[in-house]
């Protein structure tokens, strides 16, 4: 080879060995068709792809477990014992000492009533239970004083009705005796008076002489006077018998009245009882005025909050009338679950509650009773299956549920709120 073909050779190779003739190769023979990889054969989706599957299955089968072993339901509410304020009195308002949501402790005090007009009835009850107490004291004094004085008015009655009868026998004795000296007068007087006829007939054929015919008259006279004294001397022996005899009358009638002193002392007594009765009436009285006037102070009943504040200072109230209504802090759930969801449902179990008005806050309780019979079946106007054409619902059974959680100030709990309870049955 000559110098020269080695020159040439020698530019050649340089000019194929330089990098731009190398990339001018490159480019100028041809390329294979580039062939993308599977992505099951890429390690990071197939991993995504595993994680997520794995959580679908997981989450899966949480629910599935979760719902065959809890019930819930949409349908359930707070209920709690709302407690409405009334007046036991009629008056004008004299104060009020609340405000509505103002939070209240049992035996606070809420309304003052106008306390004057049962004062004064007060007052009154008083006054006549001291008039009662007066009269039940005389009574019981009369009756202690009838209880000495009737046995000694019976034996003092006794005793004049035996004087009577004494004077009445000794007035009949004197009458009798009268009696008796009349008859003896006037067969006196007849005597005297034949004796003066036949003194007459003697006197004129002259066989008496006018002296015997003068003292046979005068002892005519005489028997006639005895015969009058006698007569006057009966009357005055009857009158004095009759005098006796009403003597007589008006013993045995103070000995009957004296006799009645038992009647006497019943009486008294039953006045005295009658007064007790009174005092006892008039003392009810009494309290009642007393319970009048403490009834001008209403106080709370129960601790919670003031709700539905319908009374104002001036206000006439009735007896009866709502003033306002304290929402105690004992409240619960009154959840309203299908028929079909109790089968398992019991007493004691645990239960979550969830509150509309709080969705961060998740209370825990428990369920503390069901009720024997459908919320339809205890309603206003129950549903009567046995008419009409009948199509069958689901009923819903009321199902109590205790919060078990204290009371906690910043999630205030009332009637009527939206709940989402949750029960674990299994």
């Amino acid at each position: 080879m000559s110098k020269g073909s080695r020159e040439v050779n020698q530019e050649i190779f340089e000019q194929v060995a330089t990098p731009e003739a190398e990339n001018g190769r490159r480019e100028a023979q041809p390329q294979p068709p580039s062939v993308a990889r599977p992505w099951y054969r890429r390690p990071l989706p197939l991993v995504l792809a595993v994680v997520v599957l794995l959580a679908i299955l997981g989450g899966g089968g949480f629910y599935l477990q979760h719902a065959l072993t809890h019930e819930s339901t949409d349908d359930a509410f707070i209920e709690a014992h709302v407690v409405q304020v009334s007046p036991k009195v009629a008056s004008r308002v004299e104060r009020v000492s609340i405000d509505d949501n103002w939070r209240v402790k049992a035996g606070d005090l809420l309304v003052e009533l106008d306390p004057r007009d049962f004062d004064a009835q007060l007052a009154q009850a008083r006054a006549n239970l001291a008039g009662a107490v007066a009269r039940h004291e005389g009574a019981t004094i009369n009756v202690r004083v009838v209880n000495i004085t009737s046995g000694a008015a019976v034996q003092q009655a006794e005793a004049g009705v035996l004087t009577a009868q004494r004077q009445v026998d000794g007035a009949r004795s004197r009458l009798e005796q009268a009696r008796a000296q009349v008859v003896a007068a006037q067969a006196e007087a007849v005597r005297a008076a034949a004796d003066v006829q036949r003194y007459e007939e003697l006197l004129g054929s002259g066989a008496v002489s006018r002296q015997e015919r003068d003292n046979a008259v005068a002892t005519n006279r005489t028997g006639a006077a005895n015969l009058e004294a006698a007569q006057k001397a009966e009357q005055v022996a009857a009158d004095a018998l009759r005098q006796s005899a009403a003597q007589l009358e008006q013993a045995r009638a103070q000995l009957a009245s004296a006799q009645a002193a038992p009647d006497q002392v019943a009486s008294s007594r039953s006045q005295a009882s009658q007064a007790s009765a009174e005092i006892a009436q008039f003392e009810a009285a009494v309290r009642q005025a007393e319970l009048n006037l403490s009834y001008t102070k209403i106080y709370a009943a129960e601790s919670g909050r003031i709700t539905r504040k319908s009374v104002e200072a001036g206000n006439y109230v009735q007896v009866g009338q709502t003033l306002l209504s304290i929402v105690p802090d004992n409240v619960w759930v009154v959840a309203n679950f299908k028929e079909n969801q109790l089968g398992h449902m019991r007493p004691g179990q645990p239960a979550t509650i969830r509150i509309d008005a709080y969705p961060d806050k998740i209370f825990k309780g428990h369920v503390e009773s069901i009720q024997a019979g459908s919320g339809a079946r205890f309603s206003l106007l129950p549903p009567e299956n046995a008419t009409g054409n009948y199509v069958k619902v689901v009923q819903r059974v009321p199902v109590k549920i205790l919060i078990d959680e204290p009371p906690d100030p910043h999630h205030v709990l009332g009637p009527g709120l939206s709940v989402l309870p949750e029960v674990k049955v299994r």
